[in-house]
């Protein structure tokens, strides 16, 4: 019975290249499965065979801890050279995303306070 190895909803496409590529070389057997037109199914990579699900979690387990290790690693990086990312940073490069951000924020705080006051809470 195929079983659910990678949930691949949200996951990059660089590492869900990676993760294939690794189950190629360990010669896993799998499938790929889409989210479908509407987006409603699951995504993921499913093992044909229930017996090959320890040997490949164990391998995406390891693969998923040097991938967050670099992921750190970079981060730390980018934070001592100043160069990570931040609320500011990001205010900066795209003022009109976040002033439209807090602009749609305030619309939703003054509706949902004006409602509270008209029915006499």
């Amino acid at each position: 019975m195929p079983i659910l190895l990678f949930p691949m909803r949200g996951v990059p496409e660089d590492e869900a290249d990676e993760v294939r590529a690794l189950l190629d070389e360990h010669h896993i057997d799998y499938y790929e499965t889409y989210a479908g037109n509407w987006g409603v199914s699951t995504p993921g990579l499913w093992l044909r065979d229930d017996s090959a699900y320890i040997e490949a979690k164990a391998l995406l387990n390891i693969y998923q801890a040097q991938r967050y290790q670099n992921a750190h690693a970079q981060y730390q990086e980018l934070r001592q050279l100043g160069q990570h990312a931040t609320f500011w940073r990001g205010f900066k490069e795209r003022p009109g995303v976040y002033l439209s951000y807090f602009f749609v924020m305030g619309l939703v705080i003054y509706a949902s306070i004006k409602l509270l006051f008209e029915i006499g809470l």
